[in-house]
């Protein structure tokens, strides 16, 4: 099981939880977010996927911080239509096709774009409550590489609560989703049982309920969760 650590924010604890080897590494780019990130990604084992996370941001400013951050993986976060997902990933597409003539023509040249050599994922997030419309995913599903289900709350992630999780059963799609919300040390035990249902899980997505204030993870108790979920 895939693991995502996301609200990253300061350099030393970044590296704290990077040394922990998640799978991705969450860098939210939102100024309304107290984990708005600003600043310079320390180097990162190529193990983990650099994520950015955008809420209905503008697609040149998405773009823009993939290149300038190297980002492997975008998470959209707000009411992003089929069309404003179809276009991104075409530039994206467009822009590494770039990159990789570059590196034919000329092996080392400055001020290159820094996208990924390989595709950029792109995850899609749906927020639940007590219940939900899944034909909602139809137009997405073939233009995101997953989805990520998360509480609908007051604030756009990081509310720190789950939603019922039983919604999921009635998910019909073969698609793979980070399973996102609250998720906290005290869940190891509910998040083994759903790991066991047929569900397409992917990964878990963890926040706020490993923080000692907004952006700072304690390592510890990812330590924890991480070695108690590979059980």
């Amino acid at each position: 099981m895939k693991l995502k650590v996301c609200g990253m924010k300061f350099t030393e604890n970044i590296q704290q939880v990077a040394h922990l080897q998640p799978d991705y590494l969450g860098f939210i780019f939102y100024e309304k977010s107290k984990r708005n990130f600003e600043g310079i990604i320390p180097d990162l084992p190529n193990s983990i996927k650099k994520t950015g996370v955008f809420v209905n941001e503008y697609k040149e400013i998405v773009i823009s911080l993939v290149e300038e951050y190297g980002l492997d993986a975008i998470q959209l976060h707000g009411d992003e239509s089929v069309e404003y997902v179809t276009d991104v990933k075409n530039q994206l597409a467009e822009r590494r096709a770039l990159f990789i003539e570059e590196n034919k023509q000329i092996k080392k040249k400055k001020n290159q774009h820094k996208i990924s050599k390989n595709e950029v994922e792109i995850i899609k997030v749906f927020s639940i409550k007590d219940e939900f419309n899944f034909n909602l995913l139809k137009p997405y599903l073939e233009i995101v590489d997953y989805f990520l289900f998360d509480t609908k709350g007051k604030e756009r992630g990081g509310n720190g609560t789950k939603f019922d999780w039983k919604v999921l059963e009635k998910y019909p799609f073969e698609k793979p989703f980070f399973l996102s919300g609250g998720i906290g040390l005290e869940d190891v035990e509910e998040v083994k049982k759903i790991l066991k249902s047929d569900l397409p899980i992917y990964a878990l997505d963890v926040n706020s309920k490993f923080e000692s204030k907004p952006g700072v993870k304690k390592i510890e108790e990812l330590e924890k969760f991480k070695n108690k979920i590979s059980v």
